[in-house]
């Protein structure tokens, strides 16, 4: 995407945000490196659930990083191309439709972020992470609300965690063109709520989050 270049006044703005969005790695630096976590795909109706993890320098600086949701998907792509070549380590985890209706949502999600922290090339010391705790987990965790807006580390996960998601949606279009994966990357618009109605679920789909639409047609769809 072409970015525009900040001089003056703005860049020292864009700065001193980025600088606010450190308090919480400068307060747990001293203890060693610190990871951000964070997870994207909790509410759609198809697809997995995405978590990352993200250790970024001291010094880092990367322009525009932000909560993933308030980013356009041209500035997301972008900065997971930046994340990815200046963090200290990062690993990214999946927990698929299937084990999300075995084990729910939620404990998917730890699944997630655990499969996230074990793919990084360096333990942390500290879990910055939005809003949970990860059960099992030996690393300290420090549970931030919205922390993804409040933390440059956990915003970095956030980021990579949605456009690996969208990624897989997008990538699964073409296997299942009838239900709009790469519009809604499986979200549950109207327009994807109407093609479940018509075509019945495939094996992208969550189960137990589909139940209350009374399909007529079977699971197995491939």
């Amino acid at each position: 995407m072409r970015t525009r270049v900040l001089t003056g006044e703005k860049l020292e703005q864009e700065l001193k945000r980025l600088e606010d969005m450190r308090v919480y790695e400068r307060m747990y630096e001293e203890q060693g490196l610190v990871c951000g976590v964070d997870e994207a795909g909790r509410g759609p109706l198809a697809g997995p659930v995405a978590a990352a993890a993200v250790i970024l320098p001291k010094d880092c600086r990367i322009l525009y990083l932000n909560d993933s949701k308030k980013l356009s998907a041209a500035r997301r792509e972008a900065l997971y191309e930046e994340i990815c070549q200046k963090a200290v380590a990062y690993g990214v985890g999946l927990a698929s439709a299937e084990e999300i209706d075995e084990l729910n949502i939620l404990q998917a999600t730890y699944l997630a972020m655990k499969r996230a922290l074990d793919q990084l090339s360096q333990t942390p010391a500290v879990l910055l992470n939005d809003a949970v705790t990860i059960p099992g987990v030996t690393i300290p965790q420090v549970p931030i609300v919205k922390g993804d807006a409040k933390s440059l580390s956990i915003a970095a996960a956030s980021v990579l965690a949605k456009v690996t998601r969208d990624q897989i949606m997008t990538a699964c279009d073409p296997i299942f063109p009838e239900y709009g994966f790469a519009r809604h990357k499986g979200y549950g618009t109207a327009a994807h709520i109407e093609a479940l109605r018509a075509f019945g679920p495939c094996s992208m789909h969550r189960r137990t989050f589909i139940r209350n639409f009374h399909l007529e047609e079977p699971f197995g769809k491939s």
